[in-house]
C-alpha cells in the first residue's frame, strides 16, 4: 500500500481521488516527507485532502488550502491556513503570494476548467521555489463536453505549448511572447496529471560542446552510401551548385520520412 493512500485512508473528513493517483503521488512527493516544505492544495472540498497531506508530509509541512467556498475556513480549527478566493483571478493569486511568499509545491484540484488550469499555471509558476512542483490534477477535463472541451484552447493544449516552450530554449530556434521556459526545467505526464518541475538555475541555453579527443574521420551517411557522399561533398564545394544540393537532399528526406511515419500520428 502506498503512503499517500495510507494517508487518505486515515483522514477524519472525507476526500475523493481516483485510484491510480496514488503511485503518481508518491513518485512525485515522497523526497518531500518529512522536510520543511510549504504545501498549498487549491480545492479544499470535504477537508480531508488537508488531513491526508498531513499524515502524508509530517509535522514539518507547512499546510495551506484554498477554496471558492468562504465555509472551508472552518478547516483553519484544524490548524490549517485557509484562503478564500477564485483561482482564475490573477489578482488573488497577487494577493495570495504577497501573504505567503515562494512556496514548494502547489497542487491544483480545483474548478478544472481550461481557463482555471492555465490562469493558475501562468500565476504560480514563478512563486514556486527551485526543485518545486505544480501539480495539476484532473486533465482529463480537457477531453470532455461537460467543460466545454476538446477544443484549441484546452489546457493540454497549452501545456503542448510549454513543450515548445521548453524546447524553444536551444539556440535561434525562436521565442513564445508568453514564456515560462525561464521557471519550467521539464514536464511529467501521466494520465489526468500533469506536473511541472521548476528549476530556475536550469533553465539555461543550450551549446554545443566538442572535446579534444582525436577524430576518425568517418563519413557522415545521413544522406546515403560512402561513395554517394563523397560525390555531394564534392558538389556541394561548387558555388550555388552547393546549396541547391543541400536543399534537394532535404525535400527528398521530408516525402520520403513523412511517408514513413505518417501512420503513427493518427
Amino acid at each position: 500500500m502506498s503512503r499517500s493512500f495510507k494517508a487518505f485512508k486515515k483522514s477524519n473528513y472525507q476526500a475523493i481521488k481516483y485510484k491510480n493517483y496514488f503511485e503518481i503521488y508518491d513518485q512525485l512527493f515522497n523526497s518531500y516527507v518529512n522536510k520543511k516544505i510549504v504545501f498549498v492544495e487549491i480545492g479544499v472540498f470535504q477537508g480531508g485532502s488537508l488531513q491526508m497531506w498531513r499524515k502524508f508530509f509530517g509535522n514539518k509541512a507547512r499546510i495551506i488550502g484554498i477554496d471558492i467556498n468562504p465555509g472551508a475556513k472552518i478547516f483553519k480549527k484544524d490548524g490549517f491556513e485557509i484562503f478564500i478566493g477564485n483561482q482564475s483571478s490573477p489578482d488573488f493569486w497577487d494577493y495570495f503570494f504577497k501573504k505567503i511568499g515562494k512556496v514548494d509545491i502547489i497542487l491544483d484540484d480545483g474548478g478544472h476548467t481550461n481557463k482555471q488550469q492555465i490562469i493558475t499555471t501562468i500565476n504560480c509558476i514563478k512563486y514556486i521555489k527551485d526543485n518545486g512542483k505544480l501539480v495539476i490534477e484532473d486533465v482529463h477535463t480537457s477531453y470532455q463536453k461537460e467543460f466545454q472541451n476538446p477544443q484549441q484552447y484546452s489546457f493540454i493544449n497549452y501545456c503542448k505549448k510549454i513543450i515548445d516552450d521548453i524546447n524553444f530554449r536551444f539556440p535561434n530556434l525562436g521565442n513564445f511572447n508568453h514564456s515560462l521556459s525561464k521557471h519550467v526545467y521539464s514536464i511529467f505526464f501521466f494520465e489526468s496529471i500533469v506536473c511541472f518541475n521548476i528549476n530556475k538555475k536550469l533553465c539555461k541555453k543550450n551549446s554545443l560542446i566538442i572535446n579534444n579527443g582525436n577524430t576518425s574521420n568517418l563519413a557522415d551517411l545521413r544522406y546515403g552510401d560512402k561513395k554517394y557522399v563523397e560525390k555531394i561533398i564534392i558538389l556541394k564545394k561548387i558555388p550555388f551548385i552547393g546549396s541547391f544540393i543541400k536543399h534537394l537532399i532535404k525535400i527528398k528526406n521530408y516525402y520520403s520520412s513523412n511517408k514513413t511515419i505518417k501512420n503513427y500520428f493518427k
